[in-house]
């Protein structure tokens, strides 16, 4: 396990340094209509839909269809939305454990204040993704391909990226506790700002990661011991 805590002054704008900064979503809602109820349906179609505080634990809507949708504290537990897309929509208090989103496609999303665990997202898609507030333990993200994503002000709990592919993505002002990079691949990673950075896993696969000099020198046992370099006083 390596820790490392932020630097605390690294409050670098987007793109200093040579970094390529993530595409934040604009999401602009359009007038929306409340959901009727019913529960979710296979394959279902969901376009400019509000779902306000609904219970939908235990619903399953594989390969649903979300685009211009508001979720506005939702319960989420054991929610199956296997290969579900969300498009254009926004997810603000949501909560639940076990929620099932195992290659789902999110583009241009906002999570708010999210309270969720042991979500399952391998083999999901994230473009223009922002994630911001809120805590998510056991994040199941392996295999998932993220491009312009943000994930800002948030706590991940064990996050698993394992054997994902992060594409211009930034951890801003996030706590990032035993976090798996194994096998990831990284490219414009911004992690010069995360308030503590906790990799448990995969401190190797950092190459195409940007961390600030506070992070390195608390990272530079590992990285020692990944090229088999004792360092004694």
């Amino acid at each position: 396990m390596v820790r490392s805590g932020g630097s605390g002054g690294g409050t670098g704008r987007s793109g200093k340094g040579g970094v390529a900064g993530a595409r934040r979503p604009e999401v602009r809602l359009p007038p929306l209509v409340e959901y009727e109820g019913g529960g979710l349906e296979p394959d279902g179609d969901y376009d400019g839909v509000r779902f306000g505080a609904v219970d939908l634990a235990d619903e399953s809507g594989p390969g649903a269809r979300f685009m211009d949708c508001a979720l506005e504290g939702c319960a989420l537990d054991r929610t199956e939305l296997v290969r579900a897309r969300f498009i254009d929509s926004v997810l603000t208090g949501v909560r639940g454990v076990g929620t099932d989103l195992a290659g789902a496609s999110l583009r241009d999303v906002e999570i708010v204040d999210a309270r969720l665990g042991g979500v399952q997202m391998h083999g999901a898609v994230l473009e223009r993704v922002l994630i911001r507030g809120g805590k998510i333990d056991y994040l199941n993200l392996r295999k998932a391909r993220l491009k312009d994503v943000v994930f800002e002000g948030c706590v991940l709990s064990e996050p698993d990226f394992g054997g994902a592919q992060l594409a211009r993505v930034e951890f801003r002002d996030c706590v990032l506790k035993r976090a798996d990079f194994s096998a990831v691949r990284m490219e414009s990673v911004d992690l010069r700002t995360v308030a503590e950075l906790d990799i448990a896993r995969g401190v190797e696969r950092l190459a195409g990661a940007v961390i600030s000099p506070a992070q390195l020198m608390e990272l530079a046992p590992a990285f020692a011991a990944q090229i088999g370099v004792r360092v004694e006083a």
